[in-house]
């Protein structure tokens, strides 16, 4: 009885406690509200603030980078399509590219287009660079998408290239020093000159100025030969100076004397000389000993031929055991013959004036011949000549307004070349060479060791 008046009493001071508290928290609940709300915001603010700091319009959207190769047979529109552009996306762009200037028909395997997504994988930017000096960038916006073209224009340094024939000019391009480009352009400027099939020698060297092209401060490309020299294992040194002329860039010597001549020394592009101009040859055909008063070049069927001299053409056709032939006339009592073609070039044909350096056909092996080959013969008032060993006639030497100007820039490319590549190196720079030798043969002994 006694144990549960204490267990009532208990209750009731629990209860009016409880009565009491609650009372207490709804009096105070509004003011523990209201400090918890602005706790609340201040947390959020500050969280905010670190996660997703606000973006200004000066500011632009988080952008994903993304690569794009162009593969074999690809259009512009097909790369992107692989790419998960979608269909009408991938086409306003080629259309946008388009509009300003870009040729996406040349579009070529290997090349790259840049694609900047925004921050939803949305395409937002597309840059196309079809050369160094050339891009477009496109531009996704409220009403389509904008092309823009950003030309580059190329910064032009004047540097020294050099290189040695081991069996002909392609070795320097072998060995890294030229480009191709320039090994014909070397040989085109020495044309007239110089026989690049008959008179190369092991040992020959040369050495050019050229303007060599950035952008961006990167080598691109070499441009045009400013100055050249080739000196041949023997000594004898050609010269080579470009001057701006205002009917256009020609080449003289040191001396102002024009390198181009009323011939040039080959037909076609240098290859290898089978048989040369004699009066006794046995012949591979008919048999027995005749003149072969002709030069032979072995070259590939199909290798062009060109005029060596401007002319009029006499003949183009076939022409007994000549083969197919033409036939050009040219001032100074001079003629010229091209056997043995597989064929004629388009447009060539009787009373046809053509230029020099034009192609007039494509060697064959037409006629009796043994084998691929042109037969190339010069005439000189009636008589056959030996095409390498004719003196014709010189160009034009610069004008005499402009001497002075040329021989000024002639000594300052002359020094730098001597300077940057010399022929004949001093005794420091042999010193110098003979221990970079050592050098590497130290290396190459250090690296078979280990």
């Amino acid at each position: 009885m006694l144990r549960r008046s204490i267990a009532a009493l208990a209750l009731l001071s629990l209860g009016g406690l409880g009565g009491w508290l609650l009372h207490q928290h709804s009096v105070a609940a509004p003011e523990v509200n209201e400090v918890l709300s602005e706790a609340a915001v201040s947390t959020a603010t500050a969280q905010a603030a670190v996660v997703a700091p606000p973006v200004t319009a000066a500011e632009p959207l988080p952008r994903q980078l993304q690569t794009i190769e162009i593969g074999k047979r690809d259009t512009l529109v097909a790369a992107l399509l692989r790419h998960d552009v979608r269909s009408v996306t991938a086409h306003d762009i080629a259309k946008s590219l388009r509009e300003a200037g870009a040729q996406l028909r040349r579009i070529r395997a290997g090349e790259t287009l840049q694609l900047w997504r925004d921050a939803e994988g949305r395409p937002a930017l597309l840059s196309y660079a079809p050369s160094a000096w050339q891009r477009f960038e496109a531009k996704a916006g409220e009403d389509g998408w904008r092309t823009e073209r950003i030309d580059t224009a190329p910064e032009v340094r004047v540097e020294v290239r050099e290189g040695a024939v081991k069996n002909s000019l392609w070795d320097a391009v072998d060995s890294g020093g030229v480009t191709p480009q320039l090994v014909l352009d070397l040989a085109s400027l020495f044309e007239s000159e110089f026989d690049f099939t008959a008179d190369t020698q092991p040992g020959d060297r040369f050495r050019l100025l050229v303007e060599a092209r950035y952008a961006d401060g990167r080598h691109v490309e070499d441009g045009r030969i400013v100055a050249a020299q080739y000196r041949a294992a023997d000594g004898a040194t050609m010269t080579g100076i470009g001057f701006a002329l205002p009917k256009g860039y020609a080449y003289f010597d040191d001396e102002g004397r024009s390198l181009r001549k009323m011939f040039l020394r080959s037909p076609l592009r240098f290859t290898r000389i089978s048989s040369g101009f004699t009066y006794r040859r046995p012949h591979p055909v008919l048999g027995g000993v005749r003149p072969h008063l002709a030069i032979d070049y072995a070259a590939p069927t199909g290798t062009p031929v060109w005029a060596v001299a401007e002319g009029v053409v006499e003949f183009a056709g076939r022409k007994g055991g000549n083969g197919i032939q033409v036939l050009l006339r040219h001032r100074a009592g001079y003629h010229t013959y091209y056997n043995h073609l597989s064929r004629v070039a388009k447009g060539v044909k009787r009373g046809t004036r053509v230029a020099q350096k034009q192609v007039i056909g494509y060697v064959g092996s037409t006629g009796l011949s043994t084998g691929p080959h042109l037969d190339y013969r010069v005439r000189k008032n009636g008589s056959f000549v030996n095409p390498l060993a004719e003196k014709f006639l010189p160009g034009e030497p610069i004008p005499a307004t402009q001497r002075e100007a040329f021989l000024v820039q002639s000594r300052e490319a002359l020094a730098q070349l001597e300077a940057e590549a010399p022929f004949d190196p001093t005794v420091a720079q042999r010193e110098l060479q003979r221990e970079l030798t050592a050098l590497q043969s130290a290396a190459s002994t250090v690296r078979a060791i280990e």
